[in-house]
């Protein structure tokens, strides 16, 4: 009875103590085990692993890809036109033992200040040696790799690698925007009076055109109306003067009744003359007078 008192707590701390000399690693973590600050173990696959209880500790890394979102920083290409970017970086712990000593017990927080501060270096100097019109453009995959790249190189010290760094943003200052935009309208403003101005012109020399077209035309229409007007009253007198050879009498008559016509209207001057007149031969006798005789053709 009394070797079971004893036996009984012996095995209870066995047990304890069995239990905390293992432990488990994760598929998605690595393990350090450190025995008074000195590594002993590196596990980097999942599975059951052991140490020494009291004596070595466990410190547990991600084993997966982590995000790093960069604070906005100004830089300034060679073209002095500042610009504001950010960036998002992956990066990945890759050697536990160098991680270790670079960070410290600050784990994965450090890792990413001093991340942080390594890629806005290279944002920098990578943008500060081309011109803005390249960083602004869609195709800058060769800025970002290089980026990467010198990224890559200097946190190799830290136990990770770099594997993308992406420029999310790349815009101007917000106090440069509005004299930005101001230029900008400026310059619309120009090329738009510029079409204006040429469409002005362009409209005075159509005008100038389709008025020199009108006054040649009325001008050529003018002259033939005149010379059809012309060939009419030449040919009205041959008609005159045929019909008066035929019939002098007649060709009296109607050169009276033209004349009545055209003097006696409403709204005419006032004609003052004698009864006895040749104007009113045709008015007082119910005969027409006889006409002089045509002179013979020669």
């Amino acid at each position: 009875m009394m070797r079971a008192i004893y036996i009984l707590p012996g095995l209870i701390l066995a047990g304890a103590l069995l239990l905390s000399s293992v432990f488990i690693v994760d598929e998605r973590e690595k393990v350090l085990v450190l025995q008074f600050g000195e590594v002993k173990q590196v596990v980097d696959k999942p599975g059951l692993g052991f140490k020494i209880p009291f004596v070595q500790e466990v410190f547990r890394y991600d084993d997966r890809i982590l995000g790093l979102p960069t604070q906005p920083l100004e830089v300034t290409p060679l073209d002095d036109r500042r610009l504001v970017v950010d960036a998002f970086a992956r990066w990945r712990i890759v050697d536990l033992e160098a991680f270790r000593r670079a960070v410290g017990s600050g784990g994965v927080d450090a890792a990413r200040s001093n991340l942080d501060k390594i890629i806005n270096a290279e944002i920098r100097e990578v943008l500060g040696g081309v011109n803005s019109q390249k960083v602004l453009s869609e195709d800058r995959t060769l800025l970002m790799n290089q980026i990467r790249d010198n990224s890559r190189e200097k946190a190799a010290g830290l136990g990770v690698d770099v594997i993308d760094v992406r420029l999310t943003r790349t815009d101007l200052p917000e106090q440069n925007l509005e004299a930005t935009f101001a230029r900008m309208r400026a310059e619309r403003d120009r090329e738009a009076a510029d079409e204006i101005g040429r469409g002005n012109e362009a409209a005075q020399r159509v005008r100038a055109a389709a008025e020199r077209s009108k006054v040649e035309i009325v001008s050529q229409a003018s002259k033939e109306a005149e010379v059809i007007r012309g060939e009419a009253d030449a040919k009205r007198n041959a008609i005159y003067a045929e019909a008066f050879g035929k019939d002098p009498e007649f060709f009296a008559f109607t050169r009276s009744l033209t004349s009545y016509e055209r003097a006696l209207q409403a709204g005419n001057s006032s004609m003052v003359m004698q009864p006895d007149s040749e104007f009113f031969d045709y008015l007082r006798t119910e005969k027409a007078p006889v006409a002089a005789p045509a002179a013979p053709a020669q």
